[in-house]
């Protein structure tokens, strides 16, 4: 009776054993380069955004490694209306210009813009053209702006941030995923946060390192990146 109970074991191992498979790692596997910029934005499913909702007319989010955040957001004479800085987009003196959706990114570290992309001499203001902000509107897109001291974005994950403020709050994008809103769309992928006009053929892909500038359906890029890798 034990060596037909043992051998019965030994039987029901062996199955075991054998039906089991084991993954080993292809050293000739090279993983599939990531996808344009536009490619992505227009490729993967829109996420649900309700949860990243920061306010009336306005989807803000943070990069899980907290060093991009974004907003789908709106524009008025240049002034924007963000949930994590203080601004003047609601002063009744900006009432005469028109709403245009954008969407806006602050970096906690960032490059410093191309001189062939700096789009404004910031003349008699006394501040200088600064890398570490990106912004997307209809039909361009932008990186730097005249500005002076640091973004909130810097001010809470920068190399020496708080790490506590309204940004800090935010929700997260997984990367991977896609959020759109008033034609505008943004998502977090190979390391950084693509926004673009998919039907206007206009982006931004922008990381700590570097950022490029889309348009024409992707035929013209500038920046330091010439393709998002």
């Amino acid at each position: 009776m034990r060596r037909t109970v043992l051998g019965i074991l030994a039987a029901a191992l062996l199955v075991l054993t054998t039906g089991c498979s084991f993954a080993t790692e292809d050293p000739d596997y090279v993983p599939p380069a990531p996808l344009a910029p536009l490619e992505q934005l227009q490729q993967v499913p829109v996420t649900e955004q309700t949860t990243l909702s920061a306010g009336e007319d306005v989807t803000a989010f943070v990069t899980k490694d907290r060093t991009i955040v974004c907003a789908l957001t709106s524009a008025r004479g240049g002034h924007l209306n963000l949930p994590y800085e203080a601004n003047s987009y609601s002063d009744a003196a900006n009432n005469k210009f028109a709403v245009v959706p954008v969407a806006h990114c602050e970096l906690a570290k960032y490059a410093k813009p191309d001189l062939a992309d700096i789009a404004d001499d910031c003349a008699g203001t006394g501040l200088g053209y600064l890398g570490g902000t990106v912004l997307l509107s209809p039909d361009k897109a932008v990186y730097g702006s005249c500005r002076s001291g640091v973004t909130q974005m810097e001010s809470e994950f920068g190399p020496k941030g708080s790490r506590n403020g309204p940004i800090s709050k935010l929700r997260e994008l997984a990367d991977g995923q896609n959020i759109e809103r008033n034609g505008l769309r943004c998502s977090a992928y190979n390391g950084g946060v693509a926004c673009g006009n998919v039907s206007g053929g206009v982006a931004f892909f922008v990381t700590p390192e570097g950022y490029q500038l889309i348009s024409d359906a992707g035929k013209t890029v500038t920046g330091n990146l010439k393709q998002a890798d």
